[in-house]
Order: C-alpha cells, then structure tokens, then sequence
C-alpha cells in the first residue's frame, strides 16, 4: 500500500511520523487477523506491506487505517491545524495497492530502502 498527505505535504516528520507509525499498527486492536509486516514512512508518502485476510475489503482496512490515524494525528499535533484546516482531512484520498506473490522479498526489500530509492543511493533489480 502507498498513500499520500492531502496536498502531498512533508508533514510525515518527527513527532508526527512517529504517531503515524504508532497509530497505522493499531489497526490489529481492531481487526487481530491484519498484520502491519512492514512500514516506512518518508515525509510525503507512506508505504506499507499488511496482510489482510480475504474477507475483509482492501479499501476497507486502509479506509479505517487512514480514518483512525488520520484523526488522532490532528487530535495529539495541534500544528497540524495550520496545514489541514478541514476537520479529519490530513490523508489525501485514494492509495494504491498491489498484492504480493513470488516476489514478496523483493517488496519487503523495496519497502525497507524506500529512502534510499527515492534519493538514487539504491537500485532495485525487478528481473
């Protein structure tokens, strides 16, 4: 999964960062089958490996996901007022997904050196 801040802000940083990490796990208070296998939040976006049983929807795992912390965010950073104005509104809507099958190694690797990626420090081998 890969999401975004509304307005693709660098607000994923410090204090917030470390609440969005705390608050995207909770997700297992709510649904203990769901298991957050790996997470990295940069400034902008955050990309996230879960395994989600078959019967839950996707949309609606991640829907709650963003929802739960999205508010609690807002709640602890009073900061964040300045930049998102509107009530509830820090996640821009929408995320992409994919699923995971014989490469899930690779993406677990991916996932983990997002950072370096995105800076050119590290090049991904696909084939």
């Amino acid at each position: 999964m890969v999401w975004i801040p509304k307005y693709r802000r660098k607000v994923l940083v410090g204090e917030v960062k470390t609440l969005a990490e705390k608050y995207i796990r909770e997700i297992t208070n709510y649904h203990p089958d769901v298991h957050v296998i790996q997470m990295n939040v940069q400034p902008d976006h955050i990309h996230l490996v879960i395994e989600i049983p078959p019967k839950y929807a996707v949309a609606e795992i991640i829907g709650k996901i963003k929802q739960n912390s999205g508010r609690k965010i807002r709640k602890e950073v009073k900061g964040l007022k300045k930049v998102y104005w509107e009530e509830g509104m820090m996640w821009s809507p929408g995320y992409f997904s994919s699923t995971v099958g014989m490469d899930e190694e690779e993406i677990r690797r991916y996932v983990e050196n997002q950072e370096k990626i995105d800076t050119g420090e590290y090049q991904l081998k696909l084939f």
